[in-house]
């Protein structure tokens, strides 16, 4: 990556690290707001000693980060295997993915103000010893119900943990250690992000000791183990010079109206849209209007702040809020649903999917890695405009390999377009909020990157919501036109089984129904009535038949699939638009 936006001898508000953006999640700065309340810090960093036992600590920071970065990304492989164990509808899948970020993102910045008050060493344990407890409390989740309700809790924890890392950075090592401390980021969520889906599938296949799908979160107790014993013994106390006040009513506001908008649009397509979904979004709405307006009156009485405002007026860096939650929308989204259509369209066991999907991954840091050494300083916000352009191509590779190859498509066929799409990722993120940043203030750095990270975190719970709504939406509407599509094929080999043109109208019209009634089915566990009167065809018709559902059946989900991806298209061609009001190059990073 090119520069950092934040100088590393700045006391309080750490920005981003020069190389953590390496995978799709992006290590959360210590996002300690500029409170017009709090005093600023009496010593600069630059003047502090350094802390003897730094490098042991920064291991302990790393591992918290992996960890992390693991559970956020997971459920793009396990969560077709938690649904067929758990039940649930189609919506479960969306939760279990959405809860986390969800909290995640409206917590984030409360984590690092709670570190500023309390002292981000005995938040970084609290936090870690709650992300694991909540890890086993997922992997012992007997509902789906129970398992949504831990990942929501794993997300807050997680917020409250997170924040603290970079803050004990800045903390600890002397400026000219600063750049290689954050540069050990890189590599570390770099090698995350690539071992992180692959560890998954190994580990649902595997079902180790009959766990399932329950040892991706079980994974965590010997991490978990490590980083709470790191942390007691190897991190230093610390906390702002003066406690900043707390801004309860700014966040109770925002996750109300993040609730009341998200909550709906995940459950209204399968309860066939009520008048009572678009009321609660029409309130989310106010609700956010109403926490804008608390905010304005806040900063104008001098209190507490959730957000800085008079950041949001700086247009270039409220176009970089924009790009950033407008591209996250689309890449979160895809990721899940490429791991679904791998695995419930066209039958790829998890392992299988997740090796699939790796050189995502791999060309990701590779994007990266290119960023940070060429085209960030070279090109500036032309590089970031040509990530999309890359990124754009790769989807659209994906886009017409699926459409083209359909039920008969191999992993090997999908590797070019996902490799692409990862490359054009990794150059754009890897600069995206270096040059978002550029033109904030260095005292308000730590707020505006706190800020920028919220969004890309919420950008990536409505992108889930959001496309996997669409996505299960279409399974249902095009379900007849599916059958249609191979309607041809399938009367062949029905005739060839025996069947009379009466029962090949009445399996071919059930297929449909079936087709569409398992996309809005409210529990996996229980099959359809429309499927079960497919199962009681004449036993010499069953194997044609069998083929004709999975030959529909994988048209369906490859239709579905097209259709979304066009949509992220869509969305990374608002993404360059937006882009075009970013500045043109990341700020000179100053000396250390």
């Amino acid at each position: 990556m090119s520069t950092s936006s934040a100088e590393p001898d700045e006391p309080d508000g750490g920005a981003a690290p020069p190389t953590a953006l390496v995978s799709e999640r992006k290590p959360a700065p210590d996002a300690t707001a500029a409170d017009p309340a709090a005093e600023p810090a009496s010593e600069p960093a630059s003047e502090a000693p350094a802390y003897a036992r730094r490098w042991a600590a920064l291991a302990v920071i790393l591992g918290a980060e992996i960890m992390d970065l693991l559970d956020g990304t997971v459920m793009n492989i396990a969560a077709p295997a938690v649904r067929t164990d758990l039940g649930g509808s189609l919506s479960v899948i969306q939760w279990i993915t959405v809860g986390y970020t969800l909290a995640f993102a409206v917590l984030l910045v409360v984590g690092g103000r709670l570190g500023d008050i309390y002292g981000r060493k005995r938040m970084f344990v609290i936090g870690a010893v709650g992300f694991t407890a909540a890890s086993v409390l997922c992997a012992m989740a007997g509902s789906s119900e129970m398992l949504i309700a831990a990942r929501f809790l794993q997300g807050g924890l997680g917020a409250l943990m997170i924040p603290q890392g970079l803050g004990l950075i800045k903390q600890m090592f002397p400026p000219k250690e600063t750049a290689a401390a954050f540069g050990a980021f890189g590599p570390a969520i770099g090698l995350g992000a690539v071992l992180g889906p692959i560890v998954a599938g190994f580990l649902v296949d595997a079902d180790l000791f009959g766990s399932g799908w329950r040892s991706v979160f079980l994974i965590n107790l010997p991490i978990g183990a490590a980083v709470i014993i790191g942390a007691v013994l190897l991190l230093p106390e610390g906390k702002a010079p003066m406690r900043p006040k707390f801004d309860v009513g700014g966040m109770l506001l925002v996750t109300l109206g993040l609730t009341l908008l998200i909550f709906p649009l995940v459950q209204g397509r399968e309860r066939d849209w009520p008048a009572w979904t678009f009321v609660l979004m029409a309130a989310g709405a106010a609700v956010l209007a109403a926490f804008v307006a608390y905010e304005l009156r806040q900063e104008r009485r001098g209190g507490a702040t959730l957000i800085e405002l008079s950041l949001l007026r700086r247009s270039r860096y409220a176009a970089g809020l924009a790009v950033a939650l407008v591209f996250f929308t689309g890449i979160s989204g895809m990721s899940l649903l490429l791991g679904l259509h791998l695995q419930i369209g066209l039958g790829f066991s998890p392992t299988r999917a997740a090796l699939t999907m790796m050189p995502w991954s791999v060309f990701l840091v590779v994007g990266a890695i290119l960023t940070g050494a060429v085209l960030g300083a070279k090109f500036g916000r032309k590089a970031l405009h040509g990530g999309l352009v890359v990124m754009a191509v790769g989807v659209l590779i994906m886009l017409l390999t699926i459409g083209d190859q359909a039920g008969g498509l191999t992993s090997w066929e999908l590797v070019p377009g996902i490799a692409v799409a990862g490359l054009g990722m990794g150059i754009m993120i890897g600069l995206l909020f270096d040059i978002a940043l550029a033109d904030v203030d260095k005292q308000e750095a730590g707020t505006a990157s706190g800020i920028l990270t919220a969004v890309q975190q919420l950008g990536f719970a409505v992108g889930v919501a959001l496309l996997a709504t669409l996505f299960f939406g279409l399974l249902g509407s095009q379900a007849t036109a599916s059958v249609a599509d191979g309607a041809s094929r399938a009367r062949a080999e029905l005739t060839a089984a025996g069947a009379t043109p009466a029962e090949q109208d009445r399996i071919l019209a059930d297929l449909g129904e079936c087709l569409r009634d398992s996309a809005s089915q409210k529990d996996s566990e229980h099959t359809p009535a429309s499927c079960r009167d497919i199962q009681q065809a004449r036993p010499e018709l069953a194997e044609a038949t069998a083929r004709a559902w999975h030959t529909a059946h994988t048209e369906n989900f490859s239709t579905a699939m097209v259709r979304t991806l066009w949509i992220v298209i869509g969305l990374l061609a608002v993404s360059f638009a937006l882009a075009f009001r970013l500045p043109p190059k990341p700020r000179e990073e100053e000396g250390f």
